[in-house]
């Protein structure tokens, strides 16, 4: 499966002639009248057939930026039928006050080519909870908040990928020289035994080292 990142929590996921692309960003200008820095570049060119939106804002709910006729699942939990078979959507929230203060957050998990994910989107919870946990179940590739602020930051990133015991971890949603908020991702790969740094956004799981658990840090696009 090759994965590419294309900078805060947007990434793209193909096997063969399918693609998943989860979390876009669309038309972000609004952050900068906020005094917000964001320098990623816009995504275009960009196809799917399973499209997929952990929760409404816009760094993350930019459908439009995907091309093509996808399905959309966003937003929602229950157990979902796709491109790319079921889709399990587990309700989560995106702060510490049961959703209160920045609403609901999905985490989504599904199979594809062989390797069991899971999207955290911008989870925000304390911790995760034995429920969701379960539902979950065993998983191979996870895309965990690492940023803190409005999200988890290091230490509970890190100990829910304990939790999870996934072979790969991948950390999203953290400050970069494209951005100028959030906390690096540094703090959290010190508390990891096996950091691989790529330097592409891109890489393919069939490629990655042997050691588990591991962090694939993708290059900044």
């Amino acid at each position: 499966m090759q994965v590419e990142w294309y900078g805060q929590s947007a990434f793209r996921l193909s096997a063969g002639d399918t693609t998943v692309f989860i979390d876009p960003f669309g038309d972000v200008s609004g952050l900068a009248a906020r005094g917000i820095e964001w320098h990623y570049p816009a995504i275009s060119g960009v196809g799917a057939q399973l499209l997929l939106v952990t929760h409404e804002h816009r760094d993350h709910n930019g459908v439009v930026a995907i091309d093509g006729d996808p399905v959309v699942l966003r937003s929602t939990a229950g157990k979902l039928e796709s491109p790319v078979g079921e889709v399990l959507a587990v309700a989560s929230e995106h702060d510490t006050a049961a959703g209160t203060e920045r609403g609901p957050n999905t985490i989504f998990v599904f199979s594809f080519d062989g390797v069991r994910v899971a999207h955290f989107g911008d989870f925000g919870q304390s911790e995760l909870r034995s429920e969701q946990r379960e539902a979950i179940g065993k998983i191979d590739l996870v895309f965990l908040p690492v940023g803190a602020g409005p999200t988890i930051g290091d230490e509970q990133a890190a100990t829910i990928a304990e939790q999870l015991g996934a072979k790969w971890i991948v950390p999203m949603h953290y400050r970069t020289e494209r951005i100028g908020f959030l906390e690096p991702a540094d703090a959290f790969l010190e508390r990891l035994t096996h950091v691989h740094r790529l330097d592409s956004p891109l890489f393919d799981t069939a490629e990655l080292p042997a050691d588990t658990p591991l962090a694939v840090v993708p290059a900044v696009p």
